[in-house]
């Protein structure tokens, strides 16, 4: 998978319109990521100049950068209801169906988007698919014991199972301490299907489809911030 990032201007260009939906008194997700960072760090900037809103945060990541910024968090058995998740995506598709999860925090994002009453995704265009699985494969995270067992099973079901590693060569940790198998499936037709299937295998903890979970997706056009919104 590609490491060259997205420019930075377009980052800070939807972590600003993102921003502009925060309001004081706020609860909100943090989520993991270039675009999560970029907004974290914007919100840092507003904080500073005394915005009253407390975070909790989806990565130890994520936590420390917001602690760097001056940003108050909270853990999430501290909090009832959140009022705004902002996070990353790796796809969207035009119903706002996501891939999510090369950062390696999808378990705790999809727990903190649950909570909140917004899930605000922030992207870049390329990141717009038809097909979810068109362009990346799925994480899918797994405990370690069933590693093994899960990657014969996500064969099975026409996955190209890879267990993702560290630039050491060792198996990549979530901050569960569970591993990531990045399965390629290709575009999906079903994927609502293909989640459940992946589900059904003993050892998954999590995958990185995230489904009817979205409210909006802002979207780095050139010069400008284009809004997307699910379809009911």
């Amino acid at each position: 998978m590609s490491t060259a990032g997205p420019d930075p201007s377009d980052l800070d260009r939807i972590a600003n319109a993102a921003l502009a939906r925060v309001e004081s008194g706020m609860l909100l997700g943090l989520g993991t990521g270039r675009a999560s960072e970029a907004f974290i760090r914007r919100l840092g900037e507003r904080v500073r100049r005394g915005l009253q809103i407390k975070g909790v945060a989806t990565s130890e990541r994520s936590e420390a950068l917001a602690r760097r910024e001056n940003i108050p968090t909270v853990s999430l058995e501290e909090v009832e209801r959140l009022h705004v998740a902002v996070d990353g995506a790796d796809e969207v598709t035009p119903d706002l169906g996501l891939i999510k999860g090369l950062g390696g925090a999808l378990l705790r994002e999809r727990v903190v988007a649950y909570e909140a009453a917004q899930f605000i995704i922030l992207v870049t265009p390329e990141k717009l698919v038809e097909k979810l699985g068109s362009r990346v494969p799925i994480p899918i995270e797994v405990v370690p014991f069933a590693v093994t067992t899960a990657t014969r099973h996500l064969t099975a079901l026409g996955g190209k199972p890879s267990i993702r590693k560290n630039a050491d060569g060792y198996p990549f940790q979530t901050d569960n301490h569970n591993w990531i198998l990045d399965t390629a499936f290709g575009p999906m037709d079903a994927p609502a299907a293909v989640d459940a299937r992946i589900r059904s295998i003993p050892g998954v903890v999590d995958t990185g489809l995230f489904l009817d979970m979205a409210t909006l997706v802002l979207v780095a056009d050139p010069g400008a911030v284009r809004e997307l919104t699910r379809q009911r």
